[in-house]
């Protein structure tokens, strides 16, 4: 079929009333706005850390570090606030992130103490949002536009006020996902082997990494696949599908049932084997990049690697609505198992002409959180993506 198929190249409308540029205010006021929403997120992380912050990711970073890299944050959004006043434009963005610093100065500023945190079984993960979303905007943006598939499509494309909150969602339930995928987990206890354990933890570093790598992606294309063929499961991963314009926070959008899923099977199988603390922050550190890479608007080509690992490419494929493509390129890591299952899909120096599901989903959260819970939801009568 995909012998036959017309490959098209992807039309993108340009949106020069969105673009960011010098003298539009655009620049200054949105980094105004956010730095002063993540002024005060981070002030409220450091008045109450027990219920805000996660021990696993409070064990990394040094608070003192963070809290002038906040003091910086705060002062950059007054900074750039009265830009959009200087420029008479992007007021009300400016106004906005002026008031929210004047609110974290309120609630103490970068002068917080920092003392000992009592650990809480559950806590929203704010400075996972906060960190995640300040590298990934630098680090993904900056890539994105350095060097992009397709160049005319800008960073405020449509609906990435949807994927922003679905971004903020996914990192503030962070620590929920850990304790739960922790409990199913131990569930398996009685499966334990010391002797597995000894054996998986003596092998060079480099092994066990690769060892964690391909069972994670084991697991997930299977998982992923019975997502796809599973008429009720593909109701909830629709919701993934159905983002219609692909970069970094793409990525972010997913029904809450799935992520913990997807959490919890992976975690198990892991557990069970139990590899080196080093070797599982190696491929937790890879896992997280790859996400983003894979669905950012990247042209770069990859070389050789993009036949082995899964690349923007290939997952553009993946969520492509386009027939040749329905049902392919499961996998989150390599291509293995795609090609060792008959679901592989690379047809050459072609990316897709379109993405999302055959189906138009709802454009609003609680529309789509609801979507595979709906009795009046219309069923594709192919599975896109």
């Amino acid at each position: 079929m995909s012998e036959k198929y017309q490959y098209q190249e992807r039309q993108v409308v340009p949106m020069p009333n969105k673009e960011f540029g010098v003298g539009t205010g655009r620049t200054s006021g949105y980094a105004s706005f956010f730095l002063g929403f993540l002024s005060v997120l981070g002030v409220l992380a450091f008045l109450y850390p027990e219920y805000l912050t996660t021990a696993e990711l409070r064990e990394v970073y040094d608070a003192q570090v963070l809290q002038n890299v906040l003091k910086y944050g705060m002062y950059f959004s007054l900074f750039f606030g009265l830009v959009t006043f200087f420029l008479r434009k992007r007021r009300l963005m400016g106004f906005a992130g002026i008031a929210l610093t004047g609110v974290a100065f309120i609630l103490g500023g970068y002068s917080v103490p920092i003392g000992d945190v009592a650990d809480k079984p559950l806590a929203l993960g704010v400075d996972w949002l906060i960190l995640a979303f300040l590298l990934s905007t630098v680090i993904f943006t900056t890539l994105e536009k350095l060097f992009p598939k397709y160049k005319e499509q800008v960073i405020l494309r449509k609906e990435w006020q949807l994927d922003f909150f679905y971004f903020c969602i996914n990192h503030l339930l962070i620590s929920a996902v850990i304790l739960v995928g922790n409990y199913v987990a131990s569930v398996f206890d009685f499966a334990v082997s010391d002797s597995l354990r000894q054996t998986v933890q003596s092998l060079p570093l480099a092994v066990q990494v690769v060892m964690v790598l391909l069972i994670a992606d084991f697991i997930l294309y299977w998982e992923h696949r019975m997502f796809h063929e599973s008429s009720k499961l593909w109701r909830i991963h629709a919701v993934h599908h159905s983002v219609e314009t692909m970069d970094w926070l793409a990525g972010s959008r997913g029904h809450v049932i799935q992520v913990f899923i997807e959490r919890t099977l992976v975690i198990v199988p892991l557990y069970l084997i139990a590899p080196d603390k080093a070797a599982l922050d190696i491929y937790v550190t890879f896992a997280a990049l790859q996400a983003i890479v894979i669905h950012c608007n990247l042209g770069i080509s990859f070389g050789p690697l993009k036949y082995i690992f899964v690349t923007p490419q290939f997952h553009h494929w993946h969520h492509s609505s386009e027939h040749p493509a329905i049902d392919t390129n499961y996998a989150a890591h390599t291509t293995l198992f795609d090609r060792l299952f008959g679901t592989y899909h690379f047809p050459g120096k072609h990316w897709p002409a379109h993405y999302g599901t055959t189906v138009r989903l709802p454009r609003d959260y609680i529309g789509q959180m609801k979507y595979p819970f709906s009795k009046d939801r219309k069923q594709p009568d192919d599975v896109a993506s």
